[in-house]
This record gives structure tokens, sequence and C-alpha cells, in this order.
């Protein structure tokens, strides 16, 4: 059994390990963000980051003890523009593959989903039973390690995650909420049905 000195000890070292596994998995998620923004900016292509990355981004401005980690790099883009994104991903070491309903950019020679950009479609639903479709491209501009990127509003971002209301939607909807993100103004543009499924978020916590 550990002293307590000892066991103090060992939270700190614990502590320091998921620090350092959260910035080296944040480091690799801002190369592979930086890589495909900047190729589709220099193109003219109109898109903005959604998603985990884009709650950690404006969470960490806000209050960053509130933060949490996320998988993949989510790209809200026109359908339109899709051919041409193929293109100019394939000239800057990305793959394009369309799985499980889901078209992605994978970059470099491996499969997994942590080297993914999920791409999103304006002003469509991303699944069908889905009571909004995604928004309109309008990005605010944020800094995350040194990089610019357009990044969605977070009343479009709020009611993007409520929508989806999966686990890890709901999630990040408290992670906005903890770091007083969700304002009164934002939570008056949301329909009735996310509405609800905020207070269900706030009640559940």
């Amino acid at each position: 059994m550990l002293t307590f000195p000892q066991f103090l000890a060992e939270a700190a070292r614990k502590g320091e390990l998921v620090n350092t596994v959260f910035e080296e998995r944040l480091f690799n998620l801002v190369g592979i963000l930086s890589r495909i923004t900047e190729a589709l900016t220099a193109e003219q292509i109109p898109h903005e980051l959604v998603g985990g990355l884009a709650t950690l981004i404006h969470v960490e401005e806000a209050n960053p003890e509130h933060a949490t980690l996320t998988r993949d790099v989510d790209l809200l883009v026109l359908r339109d523009d899709l051919e041409k994104i193929k293109t100019v991903a394939a000239a800057h070491g990305f793959r394009y593959r369309h799985l499980a309903g889901v078209d992605m950019l994978l970059y470099g020679e491996t499969d997994k989903a942590a080297n993914a950009v999920h791409l999103v479609f304006s002003g469509e639903k991303v699944r069908p039973q889905y009571a909004l479709p995604a928004p309109p491209i309008e990005p605010v501009q944020k800094r995350i390690q040194g990089v610019s990127v357009g990044v969605i509003s977070v009343g479009q971002l709020l009611a993007m995650k409520l929508t989806s209301f999966r686990d890890k939607d709901r999630v990040h909807v408290r992670s906005l909420d903890a770091a007083g993100l969700i304002t009164p103004e934002i939570e008056s543009r949301l329909t009735p049905e996310l509405a609800a499924r905020l207070r269900h978020v706030r009640e559940t916590e």
C-alpha cells in the first residue's frame, strides 16, 4: 500500500503523463489541420472547422480547464467543391475515402481514424434522421498553437452538437457550458427541440 506522500507523487506523475499525451495528440491534430486548411485556403475553397476540435479551440480560449481532447478533424465544406477538394488534398498527402456513409481524407499511409479529416457538407443533414442540416460556412478566425484557422461560431457549433446528440456531443456541450460560452442570446436562437436537449444535458450533468 502506498503512503500518502507516495500516493501524491504517483498521482502527479500520472497527471503529467495525461498532459503529455494530450499535448502530443493536439500537436498531431493541429499539424493535420494546418496542412489541409492551408491547401484549401490557397485554392480559395470555402471551409471551416467544426466538431470536437472547434469545441476545444473555443473552450481553450474561454477557460482551458474545461477543454477535452478529440480524435480527429471535422471540416464543413460545400458539396459542389468535393471533386476539387479531392484533387487539392491528394497533392498534399491526403487520400479520399467514403466509408459507412462518411466522406473523409486520410493523411499518410495509415488508415487510422486518428489521421482522418471528416467532411461535413453545408446545407445537408449529416444523417437523414437529424432535424437540422449543417449550417452555412461563416467562419470566425481563431488561433491554435500558432495556426490561424476559420472556426464555426459557438452558436452554430452548439446547434450542431445538440442536433447529433451522441455521447461525445453531450460532453462537448457540457464543456462549452462550463466555460461560460452558452450565453442567453445563443440559447434564445435554439429551436424548442434543441433547447429541450440543452436542458436535458444540464439536468443530467
